[in-house]
């Protein structure tokens, strides 16, 4: 079983609240003394973690870069939770929200995909679905960027994309799409029912499979000069907007 890093406060913490059996040790700057470094030790000493006084040089080199906090996780992987079926039944038997699903058809920067994932941990995304092939896996970056997320968020890598968005059709998701010109807008659409949103990679947008696929395609009102936005800032529009709507439809 190969064993991975994880780095920063955030994603440490999630870890150690969800699969602390998963940590083999972690990591922490010697220099570091301070309140936020004695209280996050002691969470890890009370789960029983075992802990290693590091220099800011050797934590560098397992995280991949500086911004690791101090803090440096050697972990293993943890078991995918759930499929997609998995996840829908879930919804569907909870009753207590519709399926709201996020996809990313060809999302290749972890930065992206970390931020993707914190804003459907926001917004109440039961999932985040991506192809094996042209899109970022789950790493330390992503991790770090998620804040948490890649924990809390099941994130679904399917060998055809496709065919995943058909399913979910089966099951009554509409799948709407967000391309630059589409003729309406997303406040011109009801997102209060299951709904899988679906955002291409930056440039060239979604694949043109993926673009037949969908229900409806939306567009994001550009007001400046601009012509689109990063995509995880795309994400979080949509994925509020559909959070509003909800909101907005729910009893008192």
């Amino acid at each position: 079983m190969s064993t991975s890093f994880l780095y920063g406060f955030h994603a440490v913490t999630v870890r150690l609240k969800t699969a602390p059996e998963s940590i083999l040790e972690i990591h922490l700057d010697a220099s570091r003394r301070d309140a936020r470094m004695r209280g996050f030790a002691d969470r890890a000493r009370e789960a029983g973690i075992k802990l290693v006084d590091s220099d800011d040089d050797r934590l560098s080199k397992m995280s991949g870069g500086p911004r690791h906090q101090g803090v440096v996780a050697r972990v293993n992987p943890v078991k995918q939770r759930h499929s997609l079926d998995e996840v829908l039944e879930e919804v569907e038997a909870a009753k207590l929200d519709t399926a709201l699903v996020l996809v990313l058809d060809g999302v290749t920067d972890p930065h992206n995909l970390g931020a993707c994932l914190r804003v459907a941990d926001g917004a109440g995304a039961q999932a985040v679905i991506a192809p094996t092939d042209h899109a970022v896996g789950l790493n330390a970056t992503v991790a770090k960027v998620a804040s948490g997320a890649a924990e809390s968020v099941p994130y679904l890598m399917v060998t055809n994309l496709a065919r995943a968005l058909n399913e979910m059709k089966e099951r009554g998701v509409r799948i709407i799409g967000a391309s630059d010109d589409a003729t309406q807008t997303l406040y011109d659409v009801d997102l209060t029912g299951p709904v899988a949103l679906v955002l291409g990679a930056e440039g060239p947008g979604m694949r043109q499979l993926t673009r037949k696929t969908c229900d409806e395609l939306v567009s994001i009102p550009m007001a400046g000069a601009v012509e689109s936005l990063n995509v995880s800032v795309a994400a979080a529009v949509l994925l509020y907007e559909a959070r509003r709507q909800r909101m907005k439809a729910k009893p008192a």
